[in-house]
């Protein structure tokens, strides 16, 4: 098999050119926005960059076939695209809110044929909801020790404050806080407040064998904000490698919406060792949308634990189900197409 790229200023466009390329039997492996070539990205126009796979044997010249509806498959076949007039009005109706067009076939292909003339918006949220569903961490039981990472700024402490505030108002249980945030100026008063606010149990942790020993000494949960520096850093390396000692211990990369998908890889690298096994998307409230970062989500393979929209503790979080982040992709308010 072999990829080719595409460029063309709409996705509809370089859909079309790849399938008159490549012919309807060719894969599309990823859409993305990227600079237009020469002077218009010097001006900062943007284009879609559609990459495609075939196989070896296929030639440029190949001529169109008659398209066949193929199998349901994690990559999405362009027949599937432009087969039939409402196929391709889904398809573009999904691209239009935001979402990338691999993701949008799959929904599309998940309706049955003869459902998809007039298929209304809950056919299609639903449709979406299940083929999003492996984004979202479905176990709600907590870890021993719930750790938060990620860059600077990102929500981290107000993010602790409010799984902690929602879980005592729902259920009454305390979790536990661990302020191991040792450089920020204020961090561990800010910590320290919501504790005192909420009625957790609240320790100090600046050092590796301060965290170890807060950790092994709790009664309950605890929740551990670490600071927003790289896993390279001496200081934060020492306490991860502390945690990594601990049994029961999970790693959340918390990371805000309106990160760019590029800027988001480079975190996902540099907190490869750190192993995060969850993610928590922050700042909604700021972000058009989450579907920018759908297919890099989707290639990590990490769940998504929590989605916060704003600084309200704990209103402003929601357990991240596939309605939820189906509601996050859309640009649809949490919850506002759940019935």
């Amino acid at each position: 098999m072999q990829t080719r790229k595409f460029r063309q200023p709409t996705v509809r466009e370089a859909l079309r050119e790849a399938r008159e390329s490549l012919g309807p039997d060719a894969y599309v492996l990823a859409t993305e926005m990227v600079p237009a070539l020469g002077w218009r990205g010097w001006l900062g126009r943007r284009e879609v960059q559609l990459t495609a796979q075939f196989e070896t044997g296929m030639s440029a010249d190949r001529p169109l076939i008659e398209e066949r509806r193929p199998a349901v498959t994690r990559r999405s076949n362009m027949g599937t695209a432009a087969g039939d007039p409402e196929t391709s009005a889904l398809v573009a109706r999904l691209v239009a809110c935001g979402l990338d067009l691999p993701m949008a076939l799959g929904v599309v292909a998940a309706i049955p044929e003869q459902s998809r003339r007039g298929a209304s918006a809950n056919r299609l949220f639903q449709a979406l909801t299940a083929e999003i569903a492996g984004l979202s961490a479905a176990d709600d039981d907590f870890a021993r020790a719930e750790v938060f990472v990620g860059p600077p700024g990102v929500g981290k402490t107000t993010t602790i404050a409010k799984i902690a505030a929602r879980e005592r108002a729902a259920h009454g249980r305390r979790l536990g806080m661990i302020a191991a945030d040792g450089f920020r100026a204020g961090a561990v008063d800010q910590l320290r407040t919501y504790a005192e606010i909420i009625g957790s149990p609240f320790k100090v942790a600046r050092t590796s064998d301060e965290l170890s020993s807060a950790i092994a000494s709790a009664r309950n949960t605890v929740l551990v904000d670490t600071a927003g520096r790289s896993p390279r850093d001496r200081g934060l390396r020492a306490q991860l490698e502390a945690l990594a000692k601990h049994r029961n211990v999970r790693m959340h990369l918390v990371m805000a919406a309106d990160t760019s998908p590029a800027s988001a890889r480079r975190i996902f690298d540099s907190y490869a060792g750190v192993k995060p096994s969850r993610i928590i998307i922050t700042k909604l409230d700021e972000a058009e949308s989450l579907a920018p970062l759908s297919g890099l989500l989707r290639e990590q393979g990490v769940p998504i634990s929590y989605l916060t929209t704003g600084q309200r503790v704990p209103e402003d979080l929601e357990p991240a189900t596939p309605a939820m982040i189906a509601c996050a992709l859309l640009r649809e308010p949490l919850g506002a197409m759940v019935s």
